[in-house]
Parts: C-alpha cells; structure tokens; sequence
C-alpha cells in the first residue's frame, strides 16, 4: 500500500494526465494502478454510456478486469448495486455474499477472490461508473485508505465530466463558427447579386433563396459560387 506521505505525488500525476491532451483510457489506467497502490487491491473501472449502459474500461491488472467484465455479463454484482444505488459497497466478505449476487460470487471466490469494495463515480446526483476493489482475503479498508479511493474516484469523475463539457462546448462553438462563415458568404453574394443585375440588396437577397430552393441547393452553397464566380450570377440567377 502506498504510503499517506506521497499521496500528494498520487494526485499531482493524476492531474498531469490532464495537461496536455485528454485520453481516457491512460487516464483510467492511472486512476486504476493509484487505487490499487493505496488499497493493495486489484482494482478496475467501470463507465456508462449515454444510455446508462455499463462498460468496462480499465483495470491494474487481468483478474481485475476479468472480474468487471463477469458483473457486466451477469448483470449482478457489487459495482453494479454501487451504479445504481450511488452508494459505497464496502467491507463485502465474496464467501458471505452468494444470497446477494448468486452467480457473480462463487466464481469470483474460485478465482481466488475474497473481499470487494466499490465506489460510486459520482458527482451530485449524477453517477457515471463505480472503481472497484478486489482483495484475495477477507479484507477491510482502513477508514484512512477507503476516504482516499474515493477521492481518486471523485477526481476522476470531475475530469471526466469536465471533459465532456469541453467537449461539448467546441462542438457548439464549431457550430456557431459555421453559422457566421455561412453568414458572411451569403452577405457577400447579396451584395455581388445587387451589382450583378442593378437590383437591391434585398431584392437579391429573395433572388437567391428563390434560386436555391428552385434548384434544391443549399443557400451558403449556391453563395459560395457565385461570390467565386461572379461572372456566373446573371446566367444562374436568370428568371425562367
């Protein structure tokens, strides 16, 4: 286990994996090896999707991963009830737990697994996944180490909804971009029409937009060529 002087060093390489590019999966992985570091567990992760559908994504190691990838075919388990529950699953002794999760934990247990932990990936209301810790005794988390898993599954539920706002937000301002580049080309072909054919801006304004659903185009595309031929405009513009 890690030792509480260095949590400080724990955090600081989370936050870098930040920095420069965000990709996910590296950003898992180190979540994942760090909590398995402090709780001396294996550990692995879980995300929903948009659906709430779960999906494994990362884990310190195969029996980790194996483990996550079993909850998710049987439907049962604890990062599941932690998903759905938003709660902690703490303490669970796996030889106890049939009544709870029947087929889940007798094969964990004959996979050499005694004891599991898993922690809600959750901010507020809003729950994204569960980090889940797998021990091969019967082991309890020091108070000390579970509050520092949890902070490590906060951190990394922070990052990655703030990554998706990012996201979100570069999205929205390609888009509102799009829409003033579209605005711009269709000014300058109003005004390339209205000298053209000596007519009005907003006469050729209505020119256009009759023109563009006549011929079924796209009124920024009918306006990007004629504002790059504009020796076109009388020929295609020319009333039937």
């Amino acid at each position: 286990m890690i030792e509480i002087d260095n949590l400080a060093d724990v955090f600081v390489e989370v936050a870098d994996t930040l920095v420069a590019g965000f990709d996910l999966i590296e950003f898992l992985h180190t979540v994942a090896q760090h909590a398995a570091d402090v709780s001396g567990g294996a550990v692995g992760l879980v995300l929903a999707d948009e659906h709430g559908q779960l999906h494994y994504m990362s884990a310190s190691g195969d029996v980790a991963r194996e483990l996550e990838l079993l909850q998710l075919d049987l439907g049962e388990g604890p990062c599941l009830d932690c998903f759905r529950s938003g709660e902690v699953v703490i303490d669970t002794d796996l030889v106890r737990a049939e009544a709870q999760w029947p087929h889940f934990a007798p094969l964990a247990v004959g996979k050499g697994v005694r004891s599991v932990h898993a922690f809600p990936m959750r901010l507020r209301d809003r729950v994204i996944g569960a980090l889940n810790v797998f021990g091969t005794e019967a082991q309890v988390l020091e108070p000390d180490e579970a509050r520092v898993v949890q902070a490590l599954a906060d951190v990394a539920t922070i990052s990655i909804i703030q990554e998706q706002a990012i996201a979100r937000a570069e999205v929205v301002t390609e888009q509102l971009q799009a829409a003033l580049n579209s605005r711009i080309v269709v000014e300058q072909a109003k005004g390339a029409v209205a000298r053209a054919l000596g007519i009005s801006v907003n006469e050729a304004f209505v020119l256009l937009r009759e023109r563009a659903r006549h011929t079924r185009t796209p009124l920024t595309g009918l306006a990007y060529d004629l504002v790059n031929a504009p020796e076109t405009i009388e020929d295609r513009l020319r009333r039937e």
